[in-house]
């Protein structure tokens, strides 16, 4: 368990959301994946002509030559550009409506691989949770947004670094929303959560990166978030669940 990697723990996700007892906890984040993502997809990319229309109506007439390569250049920046944004931006929208639903998931992941319940608490207490696991979403969204502005602000001004960066950003930021599920079924602390993964990095980064490198791959980024849930709590059951359960 020990030398397992972040990208060993998202391949385990595969495995965790096929048992029985896991699938009925995968099908809503499922069916809100589809739908938000989807209608994204379907939208940004009726966008794509447009935009690569606009861009070479303002090439000079003298310079016709240069208007259909100009196309094939910007058609797949364009695309890349729209799966780099939607694996992060959507996903967080996603999480967001999903996340009542996640946190169970990973309790349930959990309560698997230990044999040991995280609480007793009735359907009717986990209903009641449901404000605190939304404003810990808000909590997250704090911590998001002044980051994804400046590092927005250098993605289109810094050309390849800005790109590199916002890239190695959305994959910590993929590593802090799905990790946090078990750290949060624990009320541990945002911050002691993030301060945990930083003195993690290697694994920390090799998941975020494998998560938002299978979220820019159509169709499999449906299954993205389950998959992230259950390879995240495995990695919390075997590095740092015994240190928070004994306190």
């Amino acid at each position: 368990m020990a030398n397992k990697s972040g990208l060993d723990y998202f391949f385990q996700g595969f495995d965790l959301i096929s048992r029985p007892g896991v699938r009925l906890f995968v099908i809503v984040p499922l069916i809100i994946n589809v739908l938000l993502f989807g209608a994204a997809f379907y939208y940004l990319f009726g966008q794509i002509d447009p935009l690569v229309q606009q861009v070479t109506d303002w090439v000079p007439s003298w310079l016709d030559w240069l208007k259909e390569g100009l196309a094939y250049i910007i058609w797949p920046l364009a695309v890349l550009i729209i799966l780099l944004f939607s694996a992060f931006i959507f996903g967080t929208l996603a999480n967001w409506i999903a996340a009542p639903f996640n946190g169970l998931l990973s309790e349930r992941i959990e309560l698997m691989l230990t044999g040991q319940p995280i609480s007793d608490d009735g359907f009717t207490d986990l209903i009641k949770d449901i404000p605190r696991t939304l404003a810990r979403e808000v909590v997250k969204l704090g911590y998001y947004l002044p980051r994804a502005i400046l590092f927005l602000l250098m993605f289109f001004l810094l050309p390849l670094i800005g790109q590199v960066i916002w890239f190695l950003f959305t994959a910590w930021m993929m590593a802090v929303q799905y990790c946090d599920y078990p750290f949060d079924n624990h009320k541990v602390p945002f911050k002691k959560m993030r301060l945990q993964l930083a003195n993690d990095k290697p694994n920390a980064f090799m998941f975020g990166i494998t998560v938002t490198f299978f979220s820019m791959i159509p169709i499999v980024n449906f299954v993205v978030m389950p998959v992230a849930i259950c390879g995240a709590t495995a990695m919390w059951v075997d590095k740092y669940r015994d240190k928070y359960t004994e306190q």
